[in-house]
C-alpha cells in the first residue's frame, strides 16, 4: 500500500550519464572513433529507455577500446537504471581505476551502488573518497557521512550474526503471486496476510495491473496451516485492501484501501469487527485519523484500544512517521499522537507491529542507521511514556535490502516476515523463524474459552480486562463473541495480574494470575466461564483480595478489585453480605478473629467508597466452610479467600 515518491536519488541522477562530459578534453583525443560513437548512441538509448540496447552498444565499444572509461560510467548508468548494482559498481570502479582522478561524484554513485548490494567496505572507501574531494556537493554530504555510517554498521553487523534460520509456511499460504504484511493472533490459531494478485474482471482501477486482497489461514489440530481462503465480503471490494492486522483476540480486523470513491484520501484505515463466523461491515476511522493525507499499516494493542499507524500527514518529522490513535470506544478515535523523535526520523519510518505485550514496538525505518535501506527495529515504551533507543534486529535479518515488516508470536519465540529470496514459491514469500534471545520481546500466554449464563447455557456478550495489580493498567481489553460466547484474551508475564468478567445484570468474575517470564513454550489457560445472575444466594469469590500472612490489612494490589465492587454495588441495588474464610492451620479462636477482620476491612473500604452501610454486612467463618482439601498447599490457598453473597 505504498505511493510512488521521490529522494535525493533526483539530483543523484542528474550526474548520471553526463560524467561522460567531465573527462578531460585531451582525454577524448586518443579514444577510438568507434567507441565514442557507440557511446553515443548507447546515450541515445538510455535516453529512451531502452537498456537492453545500450548494454548490446556498450559491449561492442567495449570490445573496440577496453580502457575507455566513459563506457564504463555509462554501462554502469544502464545497471543503476535496471536496478543491478553489483553490476554497478563494477562499472564504475573501473571507470575510477582508468580515470585515476575522476570527478568526485562517481565517487558517492560508486559508493552508493556498492552500499546497495552490501560492498560494505568497498563503499566505505569511496565515501570516503568523496568526502575528501567533493565537499562542493553540499547537496548529498550528509547522504554520504550517513552512508559510511551505515557501511561501518553492516561490517560489524556482518561479523556479528544473529540467529535467523527462516522456513517457508508452504503452498497453503504463499502461491507464485506475492504473500506480505502479515499478522497473526496471540493464540497462533489465525493467520492473516496481504496478496498482491493479477486483476479480474471486478477490479475498480482501470489501469492497476495488480490487485491488493486480504487472505487468511487457520491452524490445524496438527500444528500445519490449512489451505488459504480469501476474506470475502463484504470486506473484499473492487478496490484496493491491504497492510492489514488483526487485533490479538481476533476480534478486528483493521486494515488499509486505497483511493475509494468513499474515501477521505490516497489510502485510508478502515475497521471491521468479527461476529461469530463472519465480518462485519467495514468502516472508515474517519475524521480524526484519517486525513486527505496517506494512512497505512496499522496495529492494535492487545488492550483493544491503542493503534499505531503510519502517516504521511502534516507535523510530523518525516515523509512518512508512526503515530498512534485511541478507540475510545467502538468506531471513535481520539486525535492522532505522533510517536516523536525518539521513533520518528526525518525520512521514512513505517509498518508498525506492537508486540501482545503492549510495550515493544517493531517498526521499519529508512532514516537510522543500519544495513541500508530500510531496516527492522524494536523500541520499548518506559514507565515514564517515553521509548527506549530503537534496536537494530541486526544480520541476516537485516539486509542491504529492504526489510518492511516483521511480527512476533505472543510468547515471544517466533518471528514472521516476507521475503523474495531463492527457494520460494515466486515474488515475496512468507516466512517464519525462531527468534534470537537478545531480540524476544516479553513473554505472554492467553485464555480462552467461551462464556455463557450458568443457568441456560446461552452464549454471553461480556467485557474481559486484564489489568496490572501494582499499577492498576489495563493490559488487555476484549469482548466475547456476541454470537458464540468465545473469548481470548493476552496475560502478560512477570506481574500481578487480574483478569476481570463482566457482563450486563450478572456479578463480575475475577481470577489472578502471576505467571513467571519464561521463553520455553507457556502454557496457555483454557475455562469457560459461567455467569450467575445476581440471584439471593449467588457467591462471587473475590481472588484479587490480598493481606500479609497472619494481618488483615489490605495490600494495595487489592484496589483495583475492590474498586471495582464498589462500582458494581453503586450500579445495582443488591444487598451483599462480606465473608472472609482462612485454612485450617492455627486455632479456631485465632482463625475466626482473622476471617472476620479481614471482611470487615472489605466493609470498611467499600463504605469509604460511598456504599451504604445499610447494603452491606460482614463475617468471618474461620475454617469452617473449606471450598478445598486443607491437606495440600494448593488447597490451603484456595481456602483462604474472600467472597460476597448476594443476600438480597
Amino acid at each position: 500500500m505504498e505511493k510512488c515518491h521521490f529522494n535525493k536519488i533526483v539530483y543523484i541522477l542528474m550526474y548520471i550519464g553526463v560524467l561522460f562530459l567531465m573527462a578531460p578534453v585531451s582525454l577524448f583525443a586518443q579514444k577510438s572513433s568507434k567507441a565514442v560513437s557507440l557511446c553515443k548512441k548507447a546515450e541515445q538509448c538510455i535516453n529512451e529507455r531502452n537498456f537492453d540496447k545500450a548494454l548490446v552498444l556498450l559491449r561492442q565499444a567495449e570490445q573496440k577500446d577496453p580502457q575507455y572509461p566513459d563506457l564504463y560510467i555509462m554501462m554502469g548508468d544502464v545497471y543503476n537504471f535496471t536496478l543491478k548494482s553489483d553490476s554497478a559498481v563494477k562499472c564504475y570502479n573501473k571507470a575510477i581505476d582508468l580515470l585515476g582522478d575522476p570527478d568526485p561524484m562517481l565517487y558517492y554513485i560508486a559508493a552508493n551502488e556498492g552500499l546497495k548490494c552490501g560492498q560494505y567496505a568497498d563503499a566505505l572507501r569511496n565515501y570516503e573518497l568523496f568526502l575528501h574531494k567533493g565537499v562542493q556537493y553540499t547537496e548529498v554530504l550528509a547522504d554520504a557521512q550517513k552512508g559510511m555510517a551505515n557501511c561501518r554498521f553492516g561490517i560489524e553487523a556482518m561479523r556479528n550474526p544473529v540467529k535467523f534460520q527462516p522456513v517457508n509456511l508452504g503452498p497453503n499460504i504463499n502461491s507464485e503471486w506475492d504473500e506480505y504484511l502479515a499478522s497473526i493472533t496471540a493464540d497462533d490459531s489465525i493467520l492473516v496476510y496481504t496478496v498482491k494478485r493479477p486483476k479480474d474482471k471486478n477490479t475498480v482501477c482501470a489501469f492497476c495491473l495488480n490487485e491488493e486482497d486480504l487472505y487468511y489461514s487457520v491452524k490445524d489440530g496438527g500444528g500445519a496451516w490449512k489451505m488459504r481462503a480469501p476474506i470475502g465480503a463484504p470486506v473484499k471490494t473492487g478496490y484496493n485492501e491491504g497492510a492489514q492486522s488483526v487485533s490479538p483476540d481476533g476480534n478486528y480486523l483493521l486494515y488499509t484501501m486505497c483511493d475509494a470513491d468513499y474515501g477521505m484520501g490516497s489510502c485510508d484505515l478502515y475497521w471491521s469487527k468479527r461476529i461469530g463466523q463472519r465480518w462485519s461491515r467495514p468502516r472508515n476511522f474517519g475524521a480524526p485519523v484519517n486525513s486527505t493525507a496517506w494512512e497505512s499499516q496499522p496495529s492494535m494493542a492487545a488492550d483493544g484500544a491503542t493503534i499505531y499507524f503510519v502517516s504521511s500527514r502534516p507535523g510530523g518529522f518525516g515523509g512518512k512517521d508512526i503515530w498512534k490513535t485511541t478507540m475510545t470506544s467502538e468506531g471513535a478515535f481520539t486525535a492522532p499522537v505522533n510517536l516523536g523523535p525518539m521513533i520518528n526520523t526525518p525520512e521514512d519510518d513505517a509498518a508498525p507491529f506492537i508486540h501482545s505485550d503492549g510495550r515493544t514496538l517493531f517498526f521499519a525505518s529508512n532514516g537510522r542507521v543500519g544495513m541500508g535501506g530500510y531496516d527492522l527495529y524494536s523500541s520499548v515504551l518506559q514507565a515514564d511514556g517515553t521509548w527506549s533507543e530503537p534496536k537494530n534486529l541486526g544480520y541476516p535479518i537485516n539486509t542491504p535490502a529492504d526489510e518492511i515488516n516483521i511480527f512476533i508470536n505472543a510468547a515471544g519465540t517466533v518471528a514472521y516476515m516476507a521475503s523474495d529470496k531463492e527457494g520460494g514459491f515466486g515474488g515475496l514469500d512468507l516466512y517464519s523463524f525462531d527468534l534470537d534471545d537478545v531480540l524476544r520481546p516479553n513473554p505472554v500466554t492467553y485464555i480462552k474459552g467461551i462464556i455463557t449464563d450458568a443457568l441456560t447455557g446461552a452464549p454471553l456478550t461480556a467485557v474481559v480486562e486484564m489489568v496490572d495489580l501494582a499499577t492498576r493498567q489495563v493490559l488487555t481489553r476484549t469482548t466475547s463473541d456476541a454470537e458464540s460466547g468465545e473469548y481470548l484474551a493476552c496475560i502478560q508475564t512477570g506481574s500481578n495480574v487480574m483478569l476481570n468478567i463482566s457482563a450486563s445484570g450478572y456479578p463480575f468474575y475475577s481470577e489472578n494470575f502471576q505467571v513467571e517470564r519464561s521463553y520455553s513454550e507457556l502454557e496457555p489457560y483454557l475455562k469457560n466461564i459461567r455467569l450467575r445472575r445476581a440471584d439471593a444466594g449467588t457467591v462471587v469469590v473475590l481472588k484479587n483480595i490480598f493481606f500479609d500472612f497472619g494481618l488483615s490489612v489490605l495490600k494495595p494490589e487489592s484496589y483495583e478489585e475492590l474498586d471495582r465492587l464498589a462500582d458494581y454495588l453503586s450500579h445495582n441495588d443488591v444487598k451483599i453480605e462480606i465473608g472472609g474464610h482462612t485454612d485450617d492451620q492455627g486455632s479456631d479462636e485465632f482463625n475466626d478473629r482473622l476471617s472476620e477482620n479481614r471482611a470487615k476491612a472489605v466493609y470498611d473500604y467499600l463504605v469509604e467508597r460511598g456504599i451504604p452501610a445499610s447494603r452491606l454486612g460482614y463475617k468471618g467463618y474461620g475454617k469452617r466452610k473449606p471450598v478445598a482439601d486443607n491437606a495440600t498447599e494448593e488447597g490451603r490457598a484456595a481456602n483462604r479467600r474472600t467472597e460476597f453473597t448476594i443476600v438480597r
